[in-house]
């Protein structure tokens, strides 16, 4: 058990575990300490200077998501100096911010803009100075704006601390201080892997999601295609919090209703594409562990930007890799093959939507040409939560009273194994369960792999399979990527062939 910590925040008495920092510990007393550079997924970093408090007996003001709690603390997080300092320097920011907020992505959700509405700021003191440093725009799915970045460091140190990709870096000193590509080049040119942690954290509009919702209009509008859109299990939770719906959830009824009043002909669900995805690779792992056609370990992932990870990385380890499509992949392949000749179709006057939880989907389809199993583009746009709110909002469509509606046919139904792809370790929880009956015969008993269920770095189970020993291994975020095909190659290196999915 943790060892607790007792202190007091504006003179109430506050418990926390060692270690909490004082930004979090304010938190428990229902105290709201501003920032702007701290996220709770990342080291504190201390840039910004906003959630600066008084620490009794100290002349110094303390930067309180850096400071951790001390026994008999006392702390102050507001009164009339501490709110000028901080009004002070939301201020200084906003003299090098571009004022341009009705055009920005991040209008609505941007940290700085809600700050800056809390402090009641409507004058700048300072003088404004903003430099003028083009857009990035050189990948399908991401998009920096360095002259909106405010150095807060949240893009490096998840680039690099927990993606441990380091495509970013600090480019300059002083006032010309921005975030970049190592080497100043373009971020098309860089280590990137497109996976969009980096715009999922940056408070303001720096770095954002290409927007791909006009593309989707024009579709719509032209007469001569036939439209068909599909969403990833993830969205049916993450939409509703969109629409102030409470977090988890599920609108997946909603999602199809409000997909129609977009305008489009047919939706089928990526669920469909999980279940052809779960016996490819149950299959795959069943001729490699069984037949031995094949190298083992099975390394499997819907995610392109882990693809594309491992390409650059560790392209020693491609043989290891399942040859399997993504879902949003197959279901695009089906569509514009099986389904395209079901209606009569050419292939090329089908428009191919997909709604998806992340920006690495607009990335993969357009990766490789030759992967085009219709021969056109599978998909034709890929957009993600956030973009399908924001039709949705445009179209005035009131989602919360709409009405539950069902999937298209054909390409519509899935099973449950389907479903749980939503969650972290669900593609490998639904391939084992597969994998399993394909060898046996028989369904696993015990279905649940709670052991690798859930947002820990690494989770790890063992199953037997007719006397067989197979280790499961879950990865969750690229660093802990690494550390399991680190643990794989010394494996390999040592001459021992492991029976092992990860």
């Amino acid at each position: 058990m943790a060892t607790m910590v007792n202190l007091q925040i504006n003179n109430i008495a506050v418990s926390v575990p060692e270690g909490t920092n004082v930004l979090d510990a304010a938190a428990t007393a229902n105290v709201r300490i501003p920032k702007l550079c701290y996220h709770p997924d990342l080291p504190a970093w201390a840039a910004c200077g906003i959630c600066v408090v008084k620490i009794e007996g100290s002349n110094k003001l303390a930067r309180s998501c850096a400071l951790p709690v001390a026994e008999g603390m006392k702390v102050i997080t507001h009164d009339p100096e501490l709110q000028e300092v901080r009004r002070t320097v939301i201020e200084l920011i906003l003299s090098t911010h571009p004022n341009s907020c009705l055009t920005c992505p991040r209008n609505g959700t941007c940290e700085l803009q809600t700050l800056a509405a809390d402090f009641g700021i409507r004058d700048q003191p300072y003088e404004q100075i903003i430099r003028d440093i083009p857009a990035d725009t050189s990948t399908p799915s991401i998009v920096l704006n360095p002259e909106k970045c405010v150095a807060c460091g949240r893009c490096v140190a998840v680039c690099q601390g927990v993606q441990d990709v380091w495509a970013l870096e600090f480019i300059g000193r002083g006032d010309e201080t921005r975030m970049a590509p190592a080497g100043d080049i373009l971020l098309g040119d860089s280590p990137c892997i497109k996976c969009g942690q980096c715009s999922a954290h940056c408070p303001v509009g720096a770095i954002f999601e290409k927007d791909d919702t006009r593309v989707l209009y024009d579709a719509v509008l032209d007469e001569r295609k036939h439209t068909v859109v599909q969403i990833a299990p993830a969205v049916r939770v993450a939409l509703g919090e969109a629409f102030g719906m409470e977090p988890g959830s599920i609108v997946t009824g909603k999602i199809y209703a409000a997909l129609r009043r977009l305008g489009f002909d047919t939706i089928f669900d990526t669920n469909f594409g999980a279940d052809l995805t779960i016996m490819e690779e149950g299959t795959e792992f069943v001729r490699r562990f069984v037949e031995g056609k094949g190298a083992l370990p099975l390394i499997t992932t819907c995610c392109p930007s882990w693809v594309d990870y491992m390409e650059k990385y560790y392209p020693d380890m491609i043989p290891h890799f399942s040859t399997a499509k993504s879902p949003q992949m197959m279901l695009a392949a089906m569509t514009k093959t099986y389904y395209a000749k079901q209606i009569k179709t050419d292939p090329s006057d089908i428009f191919m939507a997909s709604v998806m939880p992340c920006t690495s989907k607009k990335y993969e389809i357009v990766r490789d040409e030759n992967m085009y199993s219709s021969g056109c583009q599978d998909i034709d746009a890929s957009i993600t939560t956030r973009e399908l709110a924001r039709m949705i909002k445009q179209a005035g469509i009131d989602f919360e009273t709409l009405p539950d509606e069902t999937v298209d046919e054909a390409l519509g139904i899935y099973t449950g194994a389907g479903t749980i792809f939503g969650a972290t370790g669900g593609v490998m929880e639904a391939a084992l369960r597969t994998a399993y009956y394909l060898v046996t015969g028989v369904d696993l008993p015990g279905v649940e792999f709670e052991a690798i269920r859930g947002l820990e770095g690494i989770k790890r189970a063992t199953i037997d399979i007719e006397g067989a020993e197979v280790r499961v291994a879950v990865a969750h975020n690229m660093l802990n990527t690494k550390i399991i095909l680190e643990e794989v190659k010394s494996a390999l290196a040592a001459g021992k062939e492991p029976r092992t999915t990860s």
